[in-house]
């Protein structure tokens, strides 16, 4: 009788381990990453995609038994795609707001929001186009379709109609604008989008009565190559707060002063409610490796200090 109940008592505690191993009674898998391995989705604002490749690649590189799943979309896209779970950390240009906020609360998760690095928007137009500096305001009447002649902007110009091109409708560039400078009044009919900041690269230098939108992040890097070949095809604008004022380009010194005037901040947004490996991924970036390749990015980082120098030239 002994012997069967100590049968009966093992075999239950096998059960029970069997089961607890699965995840528990509901048989849900229990999460295995940890900071520095197993496996995370992570959804990437298109801004960003050189950026965060260069990202991702050296901390696998430096934690060989991590994976980071990384995916690059629009910011809508991002965000529909963490609130529904299909990914626990997004970069996206802006905070979540309040709302957006509590649909997380409600299912009892609460993100954390990692201020990485400040960015802008840079503002192209072809190299034929004789205009080198715009005011803000001009801008806004541009994008509303208030100016939308050329020679509304400089009486000389023979350019025409002014095409305005972003990279993606539901993109943080667009979104920026219409709500920050337009206070979100909509786009004048003159305005449209492509699919990626490439693209509004490749139309503006197709496209003499062009100007396009897109983040800085993919002409900063003077270094790179792409980066280039890309300023060779395109004349990026100096922008002036007011009328008279001095002009700026979307350099890290004037994005830092905030003399150049569209700048925001970028997050990461991190879902998960443990240390796993999207929180490790995010201190990454946030950390002292990170925050280097954000400064080598022309994006100034968040956390690690930038140099200025002044230079007086004689």
């Amino acid at each position: 009788m002994q012997k069967q109940l100590n049968k009966y008592s093992i075999i239950a505690i096998i059960a029970i381990l069997v089961i607890y191993a699965c995840g528990g009674p509901g048989g849900k898998p229990e999460p295995t990453d940890t900071p520095t391995s197993g496996e995370v989705n992570v959804v990437v604002d298109e801004s960003f995609t050189r950026l965060f490749d260069t990202q991702v690649y050296t901390f696998q590189s430096i934690y060989p038994n991590a994976k980071v799943h990384t995916k690059f979309a629009a910011e809508k896209e991002a965000l529909d795609l963490m609130i529904n779970d299909s990914c626990k950390v997004v970069v996206m240009c802006r905070d979540l707001t309040d709302a957006e906020r509590k649909q997380f609360e409600l299912k009892n998760i609460f993100p954390k929001s990692t201020k990485i690095a400040e960015d802008a928007i840079a503002i192209i137009v072809n190299p034929e186009n004789p205009d080198s500096l715009l005011t803000v305001d001009r801008i806004k009447s541009v994008l509303l379709g208030t100016d939308s002649l050329w020679n509304q902007l400089n009486p000389a110009s023979t350019f025409g109609k002014i095409n305005a091109v972003f990279d993606n409708s539901g993109s943080a560039n667009a979104r920026y604008m219409q709500d920050t400078l337009l206070g979100g009044k909509a786009f004048g009919k003159n305005v449209f989008a492509v699919n990626s900041n490439p693209e509004v690269i490749d139309y503006v230098s197709k496209n003499k009565s062009a100007i396009g939108f897109l983040s800085v992040n993919w002409i900063s890097d003077l270094d790179d190559p792409r980066v280039q070949e890309f300023l060779k095809t395109v004349k990026v604008l100096r922008i002036a707060k007011t009328e008279g004022a001095a002009g700026y380009k979307p350099y890290q010194a004037y994005i830092k002063t905030k003399d150049y005037p569209f700048t925001r901040d970028v997050y990461m947004i991190n879902r998960q409610t443990r240390a796993g490996l999207g929180m490790g991924f995010v201190s990454f970036v946030a950390g002292d490796k990170g925050q280097l390749m954000i400064l080598k990015a022309g994006l100034i980082p968040a956390i690690a200090p930038v140099r200025m120098v002044q230079v007086n030239m004689e």
